[in-house]
Order: structure tokens, then C-alpha cells, then sequence
């Protein structure tokens, strides 16, 4: 199993970070970790090295970051993913998020952001690990605009099962997170979606299947065996499937 997007460089790990990744050791056989600002692209970097051969870094700059962040710091952050792109095995987490978000100047700088890291995926010709929020349909208009991107994943996908449909139809992955594991709509999602376009996650440290736990790589196992529950089928089907489709996008 793999956890194709979380974030242990974050805080909520900062007390016991190494028994975190040790617990992740002891059953998966590799966590991506998403950068998602200047300082947690340094973070994700520096976890790779340590743990190298386990920890993957993608590099982004998150959507709601590229909304408060001013132009300078977001200046800063894209010089350096230029500068260890040899490192990353995908750009992102990046994409749109318009949750709670009435300001045209906040999407403008959202839409801005992404159009510059969907450019920067063709040139490099990375994979991109698309957030997308409140704004699943505009993301995939966007992203169809760039015919030569390598591959194109929507992590912890939220949206209705339409885009969800159009996104596996242009040859997309989704990436399902913990949540499905007490979310309705997204076992509905993962019902109606063929096994083959899906690859699972945690985003942790949110979305925990456990409450009052922090959620955690080595917890993605719950999602693996909720999606073999709705499909009917087994969970070592899913484990061996969703691990193949993550190191197939990643090249790992």
C-alpha cells in the first residue's frame, strides 16, 4: 500500500514524527508527501533525504496559500521547486480552492498559480496533484487546456460523481482519501468509479478514520479496506491495484 499524498512535515507530528513514519514502515511501502508552501516544499525535501526510498516529495504551493501569500513569498517558492525539480516526482499540491471564497481577486490569484504550475508540469513534464475545491469543474477545464501534462491527479477528491466521471474519461486519476471511511458521498464515489483510475491517501494529519486520533500515513490501510468493502472485492485486490496506479504515476 501507498499513501500518495499526506503532510508529516506538518506541526501536528512534530512530538513524535519518527514513531509516525515507523508505524507507516511497518505497513506501507511508500508515502508521498505534498508540499504545500515555501517552507513545507523545504520540509517534504528534507524528509525525503532522510528517509530515502520512503518518503517521496511533491512540490506545490497550495491554493489557499497562493491566496494570502504575497507576491514575493509565492516568487520564492516556485525559484526553489525549479531548483530541486530533479527531486520531485510530481508538482503539487496546487489547483483551486473556492470554499468560503467570494473575492474575484483571491480566484484570480488562485487561477493565476495554477496556470503557472500546469506550465511548469509541461515543461518538466511532471505529474500534477491537482486540490480542488468548490471548484472541481473549473480545475478540469484548466487542466484540459494542457493536452501534453504526463498525468494529472485530483487528490482527495470531494466533487459530485459527473466531474468525477470526466475526469476518469480523459484518462485522470482520483485519489480517495480517509474520509471515505465515514463519508456517504465519497462511498458512493468510489462505487461508481472504476478501480483502475483510483489511488488512495490520508491527507493526514486531517481526515482521520479514528476519532479524537490524528490521522496518519499507516491509517490508509482503512481507506484500502472501505473501498474493497464497496466494491465487494478483495482488499488485497485494492491494495495491489491502487499501489501499481500510484507507482505507475510517480514513477516509483
Amino acid at each position: 500500500m501507498i499513501d500518495s499524498h499526506c503532510h508529516v512535515d506538518f506541526k501536528a507530528y512534530n512530538k513524535n514524527r519518527q514513531e509516525v513514519i515507523s508505524r507507516a514502515q511497518e505497513k506501507l511501502t511508500a508515502i508521498v508527501n505534498s508540499g504545500a508552501s515555501l517552507g513545507g516544499n523545504r520540509r517534504t525535501l528534507q524528509l525525503a533525504t532522510e528517509y530515502e526510498k520512503f518518503i517521496y516529495p511533491t512540490l506545490g504551493f497550495h491554493p489557499d496559500n497562493a491566496a494570502r501569500a504575497d507576491f514575493s513569498a509565492v516568487k520564492q517558492a516556485l525559484a526553489e521547486i525549479e531548483s530541486h525539480i530533479d527531486q520531485a516526482i510530481a508538482l503539487g499540491e496546487t489547483g483551486l480552492d473556492f470554499n468560503d471564497l467570494d473575492n474575484s481577486e483571491d480566484k484570480d490569484k488562485q487561477v493565476k498559480l495554477f496556470e503557472t504550475f500546469l506550465e511548469m508540469a509541461v515543461e518538466y513534464q511532471l505529474p500534477l496533484v491537482i486540490h480542488a475545491r468548490d471548484a472541481e469543474e473549473k480545475s478540469l477545464e484548466m487542466v484540459k487546456k494542457y493536452p501534453s501534462l504526463p498525468q494529472v491527479i485530483f487528490h482527495c477528491y470531494g466533487g459530485d460523481l459527473q466531474t468525477a466521471q470526466k475526469i476518469v474519461e480523459e484518462g485522470y486519476f482520483i485519489s480517495i482519501s480517509t474520509i471515505v471511511c465515514f463519508s456517504e458521498h465519497h462511498q458512493e464515489l468510489v462505487a461508481k468509479l472504476p478501480l483502475s483510475h483510483l489511488i488512495t491517501e490520508t491527507d493526514s494529519p486531517y481526515l482521520s478514520p479514528f476519532k479524537g486520533q490524528i490521522n496518519e500515513p499507516a491509517f490508509v490501510e482503512e481507506t484500502v479496506k472501505t473501498i474493497a468493502q464497496v466494491k465487494s472485492i478483495p482488499v488485497e485486490k485494492v491494495a495491489r491495484v491502487t499501489e501499481n496506479n500510484a507507482r505507475d504515476i510517480f514513477g516509483l
